[in-house]
């Protein structure tokens, strides 16, 4: 299959098995498996599986929860921030009147978070986990304060000027708070499959959390101006919380074990003189199946031990030093083991920002005025909570399944259009109507949209799961990205609605 003294990625060639099975194999040579010394003398016809390293520590235990208490304030951190800007679309509507403002901070929030997550999958060999998560931290907590106390509180800025400090706000934030959950995906993904769960309830507890906010502080204090402050604050402190929960989990003997658990069985480096041991990727395209093979060679060149490659997993540390065809390649051996999953995740995202935040805001009736959006955004956001704790129970799902049963939730894009639909006189006028629609599509957007995320990380090997982690957010937020571009075709429907006056008929 090609030169075992060779240097670099030799083939990519199609060949048959006994039982007929399309296998890829691809070569790498100069890396050596971090299973090697492990299975080294095993009955396994030269094919190498991956398996958990023997620690001759006993495994911890989460006895309290507490380990997935954190992790569900981790899943609210990143998601806090963003939800803080959309959720006070009372204050947005008063303040920008007759503008766009929540569809243009949804596209800025997705346009920027798809090249923070993008950037975040190509330098997860180069920056350390943790590093990334406490960059996006800061850059989370920062535009809250500043645009709580210069813009909110001391109105220092024009109209125009404040319409584009917000963007620019959003813009931030999205960039740290994405560079957090993909690598919070990628971290989780070496602890227990719970964990991934309590990460995504997380972000739906974020919504919850922000819309009961919204709403004590607007019943509580007529003031706009000081309930948006309020509202602001305990957004910063709740972040604050978050950020300094993480910095004493990952401290934690139960963190540690698994995230140093999955370094272990990296040999040390060799001398000059030593052989060292590539591998060759077998990939079956039938049975979705990688294999690696054990291959001797003369020339070794083991992944250092400190500088970038510090504290990465094994087979990260083996891919900081690959080339960048070699880099995609590995992608790619991940991403055809994931493919249904990482479209699951991206249909399911697709279709809820076609419709949230942007053309919920977007609903009102009379009677309601300004509190009808907030109580939808306030159901989705709960039901999505719900949705996502019933991600929890076990069923071992088909990746083909759930790219099916995602594609379905298409029928709610003409449900919520007719919500708004001619203007004047939709065809759901009742406020009923939005808030049972919203009901239903929160709950689905919470299970479908969380299960393959927790079940993806399954189908790959343990050390490839921080990678597999972070490929799938790049299909998330490609579906985000998607949903927000097609959002402003909503809003060209609800152009005129902010003049008109939704009444309903009775009968």
């Amino acid at each position: 299959m090609g030169s075992v003294g060779a240097e670099r990625f030799k083939e990519l060639s199609p060949a048959g098995t006994p039982e007929g099975n399309v296998v890829m194999s691809f070569s790498f040579d100069s890396y050596q498996l971090e299973e090697d010394e492990l299975q080294r003398g095993s009955q396994a016809k030269g094919v190498l599986t991956f398996m958990e390293p023997a620690s001759e520590d006993p495994e911890p235990q989460d006895r309290y929860h507490g380990i997935y208490f954190a992790m569900l304030l981790a899943g609210v951190g990143f998601l806090l921030p963003y939800n803080s800007f959309i959720t006070d679309v009372d204050y947005l509507h008063h303040k920008y009147p007759g503008t766009s403002i929540v569809f243009d901070m949804s596209l800025t929030y997705i346009l920027v978070a798809l090249v923070a997550v993008i950037l975040n999958n190509a330098l997860v060999e180069l920056l350390s986990l943790h590093t990334r998560i406490s960059v996006g931290y800061l850059f989370a907590l920062g535009p809250l304060l500043f645009v709580s106390i210069c813009d909110v509180w001391l109105e220092l800025f024009s109209r125009r000027q404040a319409y584009a400090i917000n963007l620019v706000a959003v813009g931030v934030v999205a960039f740290g708070c994405t560079v957090q959950q993909s690598s919070f995906y990628g971290y989780t993904g070496l602890l227990p499959k719970r964990y991934t769960q309590g990460v995504m309830t997380g972000e739906s507890t974020a919504g919850v959390i922000i819309s009961l906010s919204r709403i004590f502080t607007k019943l509580l204090l007529s003031d706009e101006k000081e309930n948006t402050v309020i509202f602001f604050f305990i957004s910063i402190g709740m972040e604050l919380t978050c950020f300094i929960l993480h910095l004493l989990v990952k401290r934690t003997r139960f963190v540690r074990y698994y995230t140093d658990g999955s370094r272990k069985g990296l040999p040390e480096t060799r001398g000059a003189g030593d052989p060292g041991t590539g591998y060759r990727v077998h990939h079956d395209v039938t049975s979705e199946d990688v294999r690696f093979e054990n291959r001797q060679r003369g020339q070794p060149r083991s992944p250092p031990e400190g500088g970038l490659c510090k504290g990465r997993t094994a087979v990260l540390a083996e891919l900081c030093c690959l080339s960048l065809p070699d880099m995609l390649l590995y992608r790619y051996v991940v991403s055809r083991l994931i493919w249904a999953y990482m479209l699951s995740i991206a249909m399911t995202y697709f279709i809820t920002l076609c419709l949230f935040p942007g053309l919920e805001s977007e609903i009102h009736n009379c009677t309601l005025g300004e509190w009808l959006p907030i109580l939808i955004m306030a159901i989705f956001n709960l039901s999505d909570f719900v949705g996502k704790i019933l991600a929890a129970l076990p069923y071992d799902w088909r990746g083909t399944h759930l790219l099916v049963y995602s594609c379905l939730r298409v029928v709610f894009i003409p449900l919520f259009i007719m919500c708004v639909y001619p203007n004047g006189q939709p065809t759901f006028g009742h406020p009923a109507w939005p808030c049972i629609f919203s009901l239903l599509m929160g709950i689905t957007n919470g299970y479908f949209g969380s299960v393959p995320m927790i079940l993806a990380a399954g189908k790959v090997s343990p050390e490839q799961r921080e990678l597999a982690g972070n490929t799938m957010t790049v299909s998330y937020m490609t579906g985000l990205t998607l949903g927000s571009a097609v959002a402003y075709f909503a809003y060209s429907l609800t152009s005129t609605s902010h003049s008109t006056c939704f009444y309903t008929e009775t009968s």
